[in-house]
Parts: structure tokens; sequence; C-alpha cells
């Protein structure tokens, strides 16, 4: 078997950015009761770069970009997946808005935008979940943690 090249990579670092993005950071984990505050769909390019694609606040919206995954910061969970499936789920939603309503909306029970997207939304929404609005990177790692035993 070959090594995987597609990753759920989850976020548990502490930004050095201040004021509203390190704020939803540590809303995201309070909120979701565990250490994950954002994730990513993650693409092996190179020895030690991924190209990650996600909706992010930061970014405002869904995004792929050239990323380092240090390991003080990112968890990652190997995916039964290849670049293209990524790529094309990636065209599908490339321009869409971050869904700050629907991230709130785990807690809150609010329906699903179409048009816009969370993280946590997005990567469930690749692995083809149901209510994909529902799912937090806590829920998400803990879910794909468990397929790891259970193929």
């Amino acid at each position: 078997m070959s090594d995987p090249t597609v990753w759920l990579a989850c976020y548990k670092g502490r930004t050095e950015h201040r004021g509203i993005t390190r704020l939803a950071d540590w809303a995201t984990r309070k909120i979701t009761r565990g250490i994950y505050s954002h994730c990513e769909l993650a693409v092996a390019h190179g020895e030690k770069t991924y190209l990650c694609y996600s909706a992010s606040f930061r970014d405002r919206g869904v995004r792929g970009k050239l990323m380092t995954l240090p390991e003080d910061k990112w968890d990652k969970l190997p995916l039964q997946a290849d670049m293209q499936e990524v790529e094309a789920f990636f065209r599908k939603h490339s321009g869409k808005s971050y869904d700050w309503q629907g991230a709130l909306g785990i807690v809150l029970g609010n329906k699903q935008q179409r048009e816009r997207l969370f993280c946590s939304e997005f990567c469930a929404e690749f692995l083809q979940l149901n209510d994909s609005w529902r799912y937090s990177p806590n829920h998400l790692y803990a879910l794909v943690s468990s397929w790891q035993y259970h193929p």
C-alpha cells in the first residue's frame, strides 16, 4: 500500500495573531469542547509542504494555499482520497464565502446555507457526510480517527 497523499489536518496550535482571529480560535475550541479550532483537506506537495483546501475565516471563504503543517500545531489523519478528487471538490465550491452563521449553528442549530461554508462543513461535505453543517473540527477528528481502526 502506498503512502497516503490526502489528509484531514486539524489545527491545535495557538495563533500569533491578535484580535478577532485569536478570539475565533478560542471560541471554536470552547464551544465545541475540544482542542481543534480549524481543519483542512491537505494534499502532500513535496517533503514538508501541503496544498491545503478549506473554508477559512482568515481568508474570507473557500480557498486553496500552500502551507507547512508543523506537528506541534497540526494533527493529520490519512484519507482514502486522491488529489484529483480534492481538486474537483474545490473547484465546485471555490469562491464561496465563509459561513459565520453556520459555524455558530453547530451550537445554535442554524440551518445550512448552501452558498457559504465553514471549515469543518467543507471537509465533512468532501467526506460525503450527511448534514455536513453539524460537524466541528473536533467531531471530524473523532470520526475520521475511528475509521483508522474500522476500515
